[in-house]
């Protein structure tokens, strides 16, 4: 059982009782962090960051969670569902200050979101692309078919 360190006293209700409800799934699979970072596409440091309340956790490190400590279904699901409740309680960073000169940049406010990225092995399976030459040499064979059967045909026309 880990010790963890205390949450921030203003942490919203619906993020404090998140980030709770995913210690004790963590504890529950007597995982170190590491360890959950070795059986997850998530770091150790990005656990430590999730489970303390510093970040929201993407949706698919809440998945990957919950595989490992052998939820499935409607417990796991459950758990998806305290995540969307915590990520809209999240407390948002303050916007980094800006000066005169940077008025308008990119990045003046910061949202989350969920992590885009998936590890290898949750990615649907795409057919692999079908390379332009392929294209070209079927498109090459089937005009030449055409060419000789015109050539055919117009030969036995003219000497028959």
């Amino acid at each position: 059982m880990s010790t963890w360190q205390p949450l921030p006293d203003d942490l919203p209700s619906e993020v404090r009782h998140f980030v709770e409800q995913l210690r004790q799934l963590k504890d529950g699979t007597g995982l170190s962090l590491a360890a959950l970072g070795a059986r997850t596409a998530y770091s150790k440091s990005s656990w430590q960051r999730y489970l303390n309340a510093v970040q929201p956790p993407p949706r698919q490190a809440v998945a990957a969670l919950c595989r490992v400590a052998g939820l499935a279904g409607a417990d796991a699901e459950r758990h998806c569902v305290r995540w969307e409740l915590a990520v809209e309680a999240w407390p948002r960073p303050a916007p980094p200050p800006t000066d005169a000169g940077a008025a308008g940049a990119a990045g003046d406010t910061a949202e989350y979101e969920d992590d885009p990225t998936l590890p290898w092995w949750e990615r649907l399976e795409e057919p692999p692309p079908r390379p332009a030459a392929g294209r070209r040499l079927l498109l090459s064979a089937v005009l030449l078919l055409l060419v000789l059967l015109v050539a055919a045909v117009g030969g036995a026309v003219a000497f028959g």
